[in-house]
């Protein structure tokens, strides 16, 4: 593993319907020194955890029954009763089609990570959102990180006018 982040210090809250995934991202958050885990099966109870206390790093599952990872995203970035709406989101996900990446780029995802997933994938996503936080955007239609994965200095057409 590339680099070696200290976990101890770090909270998570796991949203998953399924226990048996639940508790293997426990387990392997475990091993890698965590100690501050909670867990979720549904957006409701998230958001109840989240209203109580806030955690430093979300690790939702998209499909979880009557809402999905994408509404707990929605709700993170954008509720009033939202209590950090610059926690880095990790969604994890076995759908990674074009358009529904992108939607949830578009709502305010952190970072994916493809199920099935090893512990090499979730730590890479665990360095970039804690060691490597990227910034965040406030624009009209959209709060969440920058979705911009590289600067690329502008080529185009200089169109400002000058300070005559």
């Amino acid at each position: 593993m590339p680099e070696k982040i200290d976990f101890s210090k770090v909270s998570f809250l796991i949203v998953d319907k399924s226990p048996p995934t639940a508790r293997l991202i426990r387990d392997i958050l475990h091993v890698l020194g965590v100690t501050a885990i909670r867990i979720a099966d549904t957006v409701e109870r998230a958001r109840k955890m989240l209203r109580r206390d806030p955690v430093d790093v979300i690790i939702t599952e998209h499909h979880l029954g009557e809402e999905s990872g994408l509404a707990l995203i929605e709700w993170v970035r954008t509720a009033p009763d939202s209590l950090d709406r610059m926690t880095p989101i990790i969604m994890l996900t076995a759908n990674s089609e074009e358009d529904y990446v992108v939607r949830a780029r578009d709502i305010g995802v952190t970072e994916f990570l493809a199920k099935p997933f090893n512990v090499e994938g979730l730590y890479r996503r665990l360095v970039a959102v804690i060691a490597r936080p990227r910034a965040f955007v406030n624009a009209d239609g959209y709060f969440g990180p920058d979705r911009r994965r590289r600067q690329v200095p502008y080529t185009g057409p200089d169109r400002r006018r000058s300070d005559d």
